[in-house]
C-alpha cells in the first residue's frame, strides 16, 4: 500500500492542504508526482519546496472536472494513486453558488469515473466537515448527520455520497477523509481568507481585527502538515478501503481562543478586536470523533501545538513583509 515507486496524481495539489500533501508524499520517494490544478486558489510559490525536493514534478493547469483530459491525463502517467483535493471554497459559494456546486459535485464524479473504468488504481477524496453542518451532538462522528448549511456544504456532502454509491454500486477502491479546520502555512491570505490569515493580516497592518458573531462558535482546528501525513497513513492503510473517516485532533477551540493564541505569538495581545454580525452559513460547533481514524491508523489524533502556531505565524510575517 505504500506510494514509494507509484504514480500519483494530486487534484488541487497546488493549494493550501495539497501542496503540503505533495510534499508528504515526496517524502515516501514515488516514481512520478502530477499535480492537477486550475489555480483558482493555488498557487506556484506553494510548490517550491516540493519542486526543490522533487525536481521531476509535474504541474498542469485544468478544471479536474474536465473527464476527457482528465482520462488523459491518467493515461498517459499510469497514474496508481489519485488524490483529489481540487475545490471550490466555502466564500465562493456565498456569491457564486451555482458555479460552486456544479464544479464540486463535477469533479466527484469525474475522479469516480476514473476509478470505474480503471484508468487509475485507487482513489482518496478529500471532504470537509463542512458536510456535517452545525452540530448536533458532540463529538461529531462518521455518522452524523448532513446539516449542510451552504452551498458549498451541500457541494462536498453531494460529493461524499457520489464517491459511496460508486464504491457500493462498482466496486472502486475509493476512501474519503474528512478534515476537520485546517490552519498553517500557505492558507490562502487573499479575498478568500480563513481566520488565521486574516488575523495575521490585521495585526501586521496595525488594523482592528474583526470576530464574526460573539466568537464563542468552535472548531477542531488542525496543522496542515498533520492532515498531510494523516492522508499518506490512511493511504498505506488496507483497512481504510471503502472508509470514511473524520481527520482531525478532536479537540474544541473557539474562535475567540484561537485569536487570542494568534495574538500571544504576534506580541500582541492587546491589539483591537471588534465583534460584527453573524457570517452568513457559519457553524455554531465542530467538534470530531475520532475514534474510527485512531482505531484504524493505530495511532493517537495529533495537537494543535504552539510550536505549529509559531510556524504559521512565522510564514505569514515573512510572506507578507
Amino acid at each position: 500500500m505504500s506510494l514509494s515507486a507509484k504514480s500519483v496524481l494530486v487534484t488541487g495539489g497546488a493549494g493550501f492542504i495539497g501542496s503540503h500533501l505533495v510534499d508528504r508524499i515526496i517524502a515516501e520517494n514515488p516514481a512520478r508526482v502530477t499535480v492537477v490544478d486550475n489555480f483558482f486558489l493555488g498557487s506556484d510559490a506553494n510548490l517550491r519546496d516540493a519542486r526543490a525536493a522533487f525536481p521531476d514534478l509535474e504541474v498542469v493547469r485544468l478544471d479536474a472536472s474536465d473527464l476527457a483530459s482528465m482520462q488523459d491525463i491518467v493515461r498517459q502517467r499510469s497514474v496508481d494513486t489519485l488524490f483529489d483535493l481540487a475545490v471550490i471554497p466555502l466564500p465562493t459559494s456565498l456569491t457564486y453558488p451555482a458555479w460552486t456546486v456544479q464544479v464540486n459535485v463535477g469533479i466527484a464524479t469525474t475522479v469516480c469515473e476514473l476509478a470505474r473504468r480503471e484508468e487509475i488504481g485507487r482513489l482518496l477524496h478529500v471532504s470537509s466537515s463542512e458536510a456535517y453542518g452545525s452540530a448536533r451532538h458532540i463529538p461529531m462522528d462518521e455518522d452524523h448527520p448532513h446539516d449542510a448549511i451552504t452551498p458549498y456544504a451541500a457541494s462536498k456532502s453531494a460529493a461524499d455520497r457520489i464517491i459511496e454509491s460508486y464504491v457500493q454500486t462498482f466496486n472502486i477502491d475509493a476512501t474519503v477523509v474528512r478534515p476537520f479546520n485546517n490552519i498553517g502555512p500557505r492558507q490562502n491570505p487573499g479575498s478568500y481568507a480563513g481566520i488565521v490569515p486574516i488575523v495575521i493580516q490585521r495585526v501586521l497592518a496595525g488594523e482592528p481585527i474583526t470576530i464574526f458573531g460573539d466568537g464563542e462558535q468552535t472548531r477542531d482546528f488542525i496543522f496542515a502538515p498533520d492532515t498531510a501525513d494523516l492522508i499518506v497513513a490512511v493511504h498505506d492503510t488496507p483497512e481504510c478501503r471503502g472508509q470514511l473517516l473524520n481527520v482531525a485532533t478532536g479537540r474544541e477551540t473557539s474562535v475567540n481562543e484561537m485569536v487570542r493564541r494568534l495574538l500571544e505569538h504576534l506580541g500582541a495581545p492587546d491589539h483591537p478586536i471588534v465583534h460584527g454580525a453573524d457570517r452568513p452559513g457559519d457553524v455554531r460547533r465542530h467538534l470530531a470523533d475520532v475514534t474510527k481514524m485512531r482505531t484504524l491508523l493505530n495511532r493517537e489524533s495529533p495537537r494543535l501545538t504552539d510550536d505549529a502556531l509559531a510556524q504559521t505565524v512565522d510564514w505569514y510575517r515573512s510572506e507578507l513583509s
